[in-house]
């Protein structure tokens, strides 16, 4: 037994010596190797998405002008019409007899003026031979004036005359698409109707009519009005399938008043609406905007300006504020706080906090402290790059004081 006692403490030696170098390889490692990219200026399209709808410009009701019998509808419904074309026609009969009416009216009227000129001439005559009295002078002045007024009376019940029967034709007062008739021929209209006969819309152009913040569009003013305000802009629609219209509009109008109930301000463009080229004229669907069309709205720079662009992963936030980390000349990471713009794809336009040739950490942010020195490698190259960044576990990168949350990406 004390034989075995002292073959212990020797045998535990020989094991400790034996995991002597295994235990070495634990020491402290090297700097975390870290995936970088140069933060270069590259040209970018501003762009600033919004909800809308589009709106005809011209926009009709046709109504009848006069009362009648509906005779006939002279258009197929959806198809588009001219200006001047006949839509509907009125039973005419009864407007021409009224014309017939007021001619005859007229000839009446001229007829009785003609006998008071020729009294009237009489009465003058009678009245220089000193036989006639002043007085039958005067009535004969005053019947041939009322006789005058006779004939301009009936000349005007003439004219209204004509221009009923001319309103039996009810035609189409602008170019545009006329949708459905809301009444069949054989029906009584008129001027009272509450609903119009039919709608017309003009196609093209088309307006883009959406609203944006009392906040967005300041920053829309002082993003562009440095090089030219609405002239700076074009205008784009995204349709509800996804697709992007290929035709770009013009800002038209900004209203002269936010509007207090949703501090928001009302913003028109007008925009081209072709017919499509596979779609034969007239048929339906021949025009990608239809009124009242709901659409996403993106203002755009016309021209692409030079702006800091990143991977979106490449920025964090925390509680203050987003941010990215940057490799110094001493290849230690220091915190930039950065203002974000725009969002494209994966990446992310820097407004603010980048001037151009920083050196910027894009993969392994999760193994990075502000003022740790690390081994920068082109992004995708750097050994066991390429994780997800964020925050170590237990708190936010740069071990933000007062138990922050872990840091997201912004």
């Amino acid at each position: 037994m004390p034989h075995r006692m002292r073959l212990v403490p020797l045998t535990l030696l020989l094991l400790l010596l034996a995991e002597a170098p295994a235990l070495a390889q634990f020491g402290p490692q090297g700097p975390p190797a870290v995936g970088v990219m140069t933060a270069e200026k590259k040209p970018v399209t501003e762009s600033s998405g919004f909800t809308g709808r589009i709106e005809a410009v011209n926009r009709v009701e046709v109504r009848a002008r006069v009362t009648g019998f509906l005779q006939e509808r002279a258009f197929t419904e959806g198809q588009e019409v001219k200006a001047g074309d006949v839509l509907f026609r009125i039973e005419k009969p009864p407007f021409e007899a009224a014309v017939q009416q007021a001619q005859a009216n007229v000839a009446s009227a001229q007829a009785q003026l003609e006998n008071a000129r020729i009294a009237l001439v009489r009465a003058k005559d009678l009245r220089q031979t000193g036989y006639g009295p002043q007085v039958t002078l005067d009535n004969a002045q005053a019947q041939e004036r009322t006789a005058n007024a006779q004939v301009l009376a009936a000349q005007a019940q003439l004219r209204s005359a004509e221009i009923n029967l001319g309103y039996t034709d009810i035609i189409s007062p602008i170019d545009g698409k006329i949708g459905r008739a809301t009444f069949t021929p054989g029906n009584v209209v008129s001027p009272q109707l509450t609903d119009p006969l039919a709608v017309i819309v003009s196609q093209d152009p088309m307006r883009v009519v959406f609203t944006v913040s009392a906040r967005a569009a300041v920053e829309l003013r002082n993003r562009y009005e440095p090089r030219g305000g609405v002239s700076a802009v074009v205008v784009r629609v995204r349709t509800t399938d996804g697709r992007l219209y290929p035709e770009k509009g013009r800002v038209e109008f900004i209203d002269t008043q936010i509007d207090r109930t949703t501090d928001s301000l009302l913003i028109r463009a007008l925009i081209p609406n072709p017919r499509r080229q596979e779609v034969a004229a007239g048929g339906a669907g021949d025009r990608e905007l239809i009124d009242g069309q709901f659409v996403n709205v993106y203002v755009e720079g016309a021209e692409p300006v030079p702006a800091i662009v990143l991977p979106r992963a490449a920025v964090l936030q925390d509680q203050g504020g987003n941010y990215v980390m940057i490799v110094d000349a001493e290849k230690k990471a220091q915190r930039r706080p950065v203002r974000l713009g725009q969002e494209i794809g994966a990446q992310v336009v820097i407004e603010d906090g980048l001037q151009g040739g920083e050196t910027v950490i894009a993969e392994g942010l999760q193994r990075v402290r502000p003022g740790q020195e690390v081994n920068p490698a082109p992004a995708g190259q750097a050994p066991g790059g390429g994780g997800a960044p964020g925050g170590a576990p237990g708190g936010a990168p740069g071990g933000a004081p007062g138990g922050a949350p872990a840091a997201r990406r912004g």
